[in-house]
């Protein structure tokens, strides 16, 4: 996968200290990834690089939205994202970046790409289970929430955990529950 040259930060010609980079993050760079979760998005992300003689400390802050489907009803609505990342950037005979918090790059490099964890940070915010605020408070209708009210079970169902009475088994059934009481 190519970097995306808008995520890659030339720190050579930066003096020590603390650097701010803002960057607009829209539908096209999750297509980048092959990621096709987010139907619309919409994120403001704030990058603090803190320079120093030996090591780069970066600071990823980021906030709005992505438009995704609800886990329950298929409706789509906007999930609020925010957070913040740490991690570090340091000089190495190589490139090494199995930590999460620490990247190692060659010495002699000019310039880094955070494209990676500005992903990644951003996707593991999603909640794993997207829930519609319309289903929490009660406000949504949409045919699918009514046709899930419609087949759910009724409170005596669940409590009893058997069938009414007026129900009949199946005899097959019958025969195998011999074989559990004949012990």
């Amino acid at each position: 996968m190519k970097d995306l040259k808008e995520f890659t930060i030339p720190f050579v010609g930066l003096k020590l200290g603390e650097h701010h980079f803002n960057f607009k993050i829209t539908k096209t760079f999750f297509e980048h990834f092959e990621y096709e979760e987010f139907n619309d998005v919409a994120i403001n992300l704030d990058v603090l690089l803190n320079k120093k003689t030996t090591l780069l400390e970066f600071t990823l802050t980021f906030s709005g939205y992505v438009n995704v489907a609800c886990d329950i009803s298929n409706e789509h609505y906007n999930q609020d994202v925010s957070g913040t990342y740490h991690f570090i950037v340091k000089f190495g005979d190589e490139f090494n970046d199995e930590n999460e918090e620490l990247l190692i790059i060659p010495h002699g490099s000019y310039e880094v790409n955070i494209q990676q964890y500005v992903y990644e940070t951003i996707v593991l915010s999603i909640p794993t289970k997207k829930i519609h605020p319309g289903i929490e408070d009660g406000t949504l209708k949409s045919d699918i929430l009514d046709k899930l009210e419609e087949l759910s079970l009724t409170k005596s169902e669940t409590d009893t955990g058997k069938a009414k009475e007026g129900d009949k088994t199946d005899p097959r059934w019958d025969s195998l529950k011999k074989l559990l009481t004949d012990k």
